[in-house]
């Protein structure tokens, strides 16, 4: 029992260090990540970011392709000839070379181009867009698992005094100074601990979990992370940030360029009813004869007038016109909500840092002390031990909340703190 108790306060020891933030050269060996290295990792290895950076490469081939001029084609027959006057018996090679070089309208052209380079300013927001989604669930994932940490920490505390205080009263039951019921109550606080002690940690590997995938399993599965909570900002106004938001983020700016790239596509389809035109030239060599010939060729929508095509587009501008109209009341409402999530914690913190914390240690020292004279029970200790460690993790909520509030923040206001 007392080796399990000194064990106890090693891994004590050690998470202590974990949460006070220390580092020191051999970090990297122990295990111990920071937030600024695990962001690293995430935007170096998580798909999403590759999957941002291949649509911005997809989108520049196309407004290579949109800029590419039409080929020209080359055609040619040839065969054995001869002139009828049979005086003459001339035999020769007839042959007709044409080429056609086809010619985009101006309007088409303009209107593909113009579309391309929607898609590519679209395609470069959206990089950004993903950006500040990756960081914001790096960092809701990082302070999640800093919360699991110090859950993990609190419940090896609470589990070293329940043994404490388990050796204590089966010393008093020794020595006939206390009932054996004493000791069987003591005993029950004993294996709740230990019950809490497993699901802390179960939560610290679902938690660790998290943030691994993030990173595309770059941290492995024994990483623990090192850091603290964040502070309150000293400005949080809403409407500041609302109108910030609804003005410069990302999302927006991609789904404007997406309706410009609809807007684009529709006077392509109305430039497409005639799309080119094609300039010939050809060369006929005949028993007898040899002509050079200019041609051109004009497409001529009588029957079908791309309708269906125009339609296709015009509901592809109105959709994405509405995906833009509800990403900005997303916008507003997310803002809201972390604002508000933010001040909550923020007023629960201004409890717990006033007063709250000292009255729940103070009455634990009082009832530890009454306990040892005997002038208070074992259901008292337990009672104040149990308050004591409900406030500690209460408050390490609160802090966590606020972190995770101001992190969300980040991504919907597209503002990096």
């Amino acid at each position: 029992m007392q080796y399990k108790t000194v064990c106890l306060i090693g891994i004590i020891s050690l998470l202590g260090s974990i949460w006070c933030g220390e580092s020191s050269p051999a970090s990297a060996n122990t295990g111990v990540f920071k937030l600024e290295e695990v962001i690293e990792l995430a935007l170096n290895r998580n798909p999403a970011m590759a999957g941002a950076a291949a649509a911005v490469k997809q989108s520049r081939g196309e407004r290579t392709a949109a800029g590419a001029y039409m080929n020209p084609s080359i055609s040619g027959t040839a065969g054995r000839g001869a002139i009828t006057d049979p005086r003459t018996g001339v035999v020769i090679l007839e042959h007709q070379v044409t080429i056609e070089q086809p010619v985009e309208l101006p309007g088409k052209r303009r209107a593909r181009q113009g579309a391309a380079d929607a898609g590519l300013a679209a395609a470069q927001a959206g990089v950004e867009h993903t950006r500040l989604t990756v960081l914001s669930d790096v960092k809701v994932a990082f302070y999640q698992l800093l919360l699991a940490q110090r859950d993990v920490e609190l419940t090896i505390q609470n589990l070293a005094t329940m043994q404490e205080i388990f050796q204590m009263i089966k010393a008093r039951v020794d020595a006939g100074q206390a009932r054996p019921f004493e000791a069987v109550k003591a005993s029950v606080e004993l294996q709740k601990a230990e019950k809490d002690l497993s699901r802390s940690q179960n939560g610290l590997i679902v938690a660790r979990v998290r943030v691994d995938v993030l990173t595309a399993g770059a941290l492995g599965k024994n990483f623990v992370v090192g850091g603290d909570f964040l502070s309150f900002p000293q400005e949080l106004a809403l409407d500041e940030l609302t109108a910030r938001s609804l003005e410069s983020h990302p999302m927006l700016r991609r789904l404007s360029k997406r309706i410009e790239q609809a807007e684009h596509s529709i006077v392509q389809e109305r430039e497409s009813r005639l799309p080119y035109i094609a300039l010939s030239g050809t060369y006929i060599r005949e028993a007898g004869n040899q002509d050079f010939l200019m041609g051109l060729r004009i497409p001529l929508p009588l029957w079908y007038r791309r309708q269906g095509e125009i339609e296709a587009a015009l509901g592809a501008r109105e959709r994405t016109e509405a995906e833009r109209m509800s990403a900005q009341n997303e916008l507003v409402r997310n803002v809201t909500e972390q604002v508000q999530g933010a001040q909550t914690a923020r007023q629960q913190l201004d409890v717990f840092e006033k007063g709250l914390l000292k009255q729940a240690e103070e009455a634990l020292r009082i009832a530890r002390i009454s306990f040892k004279q005997g002038a208070a029970s074992l259901l008292d200790v337990i009672d104040a031990q149990r308050v004591s460690r409900q406030m500690l993790l209460e408050y390490a909520q609160a802090r966590a909340d606020l972190s995770v509030a101001l992190a969300r923040l980040e991504r919907w206001t597209g503002e990096l703190r």
